[in-house]
């Protein structure tokens, strides 16, 4: 894949469940060899988490573990062995980039530690993804670390009903940060010579991606709490009901409250003072909320949703995940690709990587791997 973005890279993946693996599956995407390194026998975690189950019951696999691994191959080593361990130092020997999310001090005992890596490698790019920092030995999981770091107490219906997001979000943005990390360390690397080691932490992640939130309180001093569907700074920002089923508005400036307002017959609002202004606006939502349930419930989502998309009004009702994806490929995203695979009955079907390249789009190579696949013969005797 040397035409690629990333052809001729080698990383070496010694990351597990979610955040590392998420890292390493964009950057594979983009044409870098992955080679990822997990437990004899059972594999990264994520192996064992279902369901949902895909195959026949004799082969199942975790639907959870395909999402984040097609485009590698995998080595099962075990670490604490001589014959593991040297098979570990030769790979991290001929790549360009480690990443690995193992307790910090961890590979450091194994003699695959950053130090050790770099006197085996001297210009090797180095990620390592903790859940709070490499000074502390606490185990990070998505749910901790989104309740420890405030994300729970911003979501929910309420500030007495703390709720996680509905998907391991902080293991995802954590990925995405580690793998902006490596880029910019391989650009680096690419002007000096010079190699480098990538820190990056779950609890860290969140308190950057909580953006206006975190902001609230660091320069406002303003603690957020839960407020359902709104929005602390913008109205009519929520999910409203229409006279079938909910709609949500994400009206963001005047110009669009301007445009909704008339779409709903009551063009005045847009000069009433109450709600002329976002701030007024945000001063006043229970009375503008109440308005615009009442106007609403004149009509389906569908027709609203038609009829304010047409005068450029941001709304659009709730979907579900199949909904989510049939809309994309409506609008011709293609979401949904397809990896042949002569090891399973059946094709892998996975969503998308969402970068998209003019010259060197993303590739789907290979399917998830099975454990161990991809052991050399030598490595095997």
């Amino acid at each position: 894949m040397t035409d690629s973005a990333l052809g001729g890279l080698v990383i070496a993946d010694f990351g597990r469940v979610l955040a590392g693996p998420y890292a390493t599956m964009l950057l594979a995407d983009l044409g870098a060899e992955v080679i990822k390194v997990e437990r004899p026998g059972t594999g990264d975690d994520t192996r064992a988490w279902g369901p949902p189950w895909i195959g026949p019951p004799e082969a199942a696999e975790s639907s959870y573990f395909l999402s984040v691994n097609r485009n590698k191959q995998s080595m099962a080593l075990d670490l604490t062995d001589d014959e593991g361990l040297a098979a570990a130092r030769e790979l991290v020997e001929r790549a360009d980039v480690v990443v690995e999310n193992f307790l910090p001090g961890t590979l450091d005992r194994l003699g695959l530690g950053y130090d050790a890596a770099r006197e085996i490698n001297p210009d090797i790019v180095y990620c390592s993804v903790t859940g709070f920092g490499g000074n502390n030995q606490l185990p990070g999981y998505d749910l901790l670390i989104q309740a420890v770091g405030g994300l729970m107490s911003i979501t929910g219906p309420d500030p007495n009903t703390p709720t996680k997001v509905g998907v391991a979000m902080v293991d995802v943005i954590t990925g995405l940060h580690a793998a902006v990390g490596i880029l910019a360390a391989l650009r680096y690397r690419d002007r000096t010579g010079e190699g480098q080691r990538i820190e990056v932490n779950l609890l860290s992640s969140l308190l950057s991606a909580l953006a206006n939130q975190s902001s609230a309180y660091v320069a406002a001093g303003v603690v957020p709490h839960a407020m359902g569907n709104r929005h602390p700074s913008i109205a009519p920002y929520e999910v409203f009901s229409a006279g079938d089923r909910p709609l949500v508005l994400a009206v963001g400036n005047d110009r669009q409250f301007t445009a909704l307002v008339d779409v709903l017959g009551q063009p005045e609002l847009a000069v009433d003072e109450r709600f002329s202004t976002n701030k007024a606006r945000v001063a006043h939502r229970d009375e503008l909320g109440a308005i615009i349930n009442a106007a609403l419930a004149n009509d389906t989502a569908d027709a609203w949703f038609s009829a304010l998309t047409e005068r450029r009004v941001p709304c659009g009702p709730l979907n579900d995940i199949a909904d989510a994806i049939a809309l994309a490929e409506r609008l011709g995203l293609d979401p949904v690709i397809t990896i042949d695979d002569e090891r399973r009955d059946a094709p892998i079907r996975q969503v998308a990587n969402p970068i998209r390249l003019s010259a060197t789009p993303p590739t789907y190579r290979s399917a998830p791997p099975r454990l161990d696949e991809h052991r050399t013969v030598s490595q095997q005797a």
